[in-house]
């Protein structure tokens, strides 16, 4: 009996581990910024978003602009962060490195963003080119969504730049805007915020734990689905907005409510879609979040495109990581021998990576 239930313990551990990969990992993986280029007859407005943490990444200033520093520290570092920025954006046009008509504008937000815009003059009629050098100095994994528009609004291009592909070349008279390319990078970033979203992952996995077989399974998924699809939608057209000092630490606490009761109540807790629904729409916040990073959410219609994308890559992923996880809990929990244990030791683990993170949103 005892290597019996030593065999389920270890098995439970490889299946939440391969949720995890790292005990230690954050909730979300880091790296997300944005570029909005506005192109007209005569010049280019160019406004950049970075999160204060990437901008310390490649140049750290005297002191942490993420934490809690004053009003008139962060105002010191303006210039700074102006000129940084300056000089790793080259804009290319007719040949030849054009430098911004004055020194950039900076301001900060609530969400601890940084916002620097610059002007150039420029020949729209001739290809510009528009490189991010600074992803060269981030962290493997950062993207930037640069959006180009002209002065009506209208989408010139758009295209998620990385380290290995951090240009674009961009015209007024050679509009190359693709539905398909947009389509593309917003599904992949679904796909792959929710893989490294593991805080998510950890919180379906500790729902679908008292499962026994597919139809279960399939309403939870479901539930789940349906509900964050609704707050992800209305956080991205700016209907209905939470702070995440609000979101991060619910789901942080929605995680262990779920391992808790799971160890309280076993294998057959009741009306668990339901909580499954009213979790998740505190979970499509957490989602909608990569899109405000990204500086993306707006009113208008040109969110629909990517917010449909991103869900669509969330789904995805979430259906690949339950085909490989629910055979796991199904063959555990249908061995009577250790299925309780398996259960137990499971949603202790569970309780407590979200313990984990509700310390650290809340506290550190």
């Amino acid at each position: 009996m005892t290597n019996l239930k030593f065999s389920g313990f270890a098995q439970c551990l490889i299946a939440v581990l391969l949720l995890l990969q790292s005990s230690a990992a954050s909730a979300h993986a880091p790296g997300l910024s944005s570029i909005d280029v506005v192109l007209n007859a005569e010049q280019m407005d160019v406004k950049i978003t970075f999160a204060l943490q990437d901008i310390e990444a490649f140049a750290p200033m005297d002191s942490d602009l993420d934490a809690e520093v004053s009003d008139a520290e962060r105002d010191a570092a303006k210039p700074n962060i102006a000129q940084l920025l300056a000089k790793q954006l080259r804009v290319n046009n007719h040949d030849q490195d054009l430098q911004p008509l004055e020194a950039g504008t900076v301001s900060f937000d609530e969400q601890n963003n940084a916002h620097v815009e610059f002007h150039y003059a420029v020949q729209p009629q001739q290809a510009i080119l528009i490189q991010s050098k600074f992803l060269a100095l981030l962290p493997e994994g950062h993207q930037q969504y640069l959006t180009a528009k002209d002065a009506n609004g209208v989408t010139l291009n758009e295209k998620m730049l990385g380290k290995t592909d951090d240009q674009i070349s961009l015209s007024l008279d050679a509009a190359s805007h693709s539905a398909l390319s947009t389509v593309a990078d917003f599904f992949k970033l679904g796909i792959e915020h929710i893989l490294t979203g593991y805080d998510h992952l950890l919180f379906l996995f500790a729902l679908l734990a008292v499962t026994h077989s597919f139809w279960p399974a399939i309403k939870i998924i479901t539930f789940f689905t349906v509900a964050h699809s609704i707050t992800l939608a209305f956080a991205g057209l700016n209907i209905l907005e939470l702070p995440s000092s609000f979101v991060e630490p619910f789901i942080a606490a929605t995680i262990i409510y779920v391992g808790v009761e799971n160890i309280i109540r076993g294998e057959h807790p009741k009306g668990r879609h339901w909580l499954t629904f009213a979790f998740g729409l505190i979970h499509g916040f957490g989602f909608a979040s990569v899109l405000r990073e990204m500086e993306i959410s707006s009113g208008d219609t040109g969110i629909l495109v990517p917010l449909l994308s991103f869900n669509l890559g969330i789904e995805s992923g979430q259906i690949a990581v339950a085909a490989v996880v629910l055979p796991m809990i199904w063959w555990l929990n249908n061995k009577p021998k250790f299925a309780k244990t398996f259960l137990n030791l499971c949603s202790l683990l569970v309780s407590l990576m979200g313990a984990y993170w509700l310390i650290e949103r809340t506290v550190l």
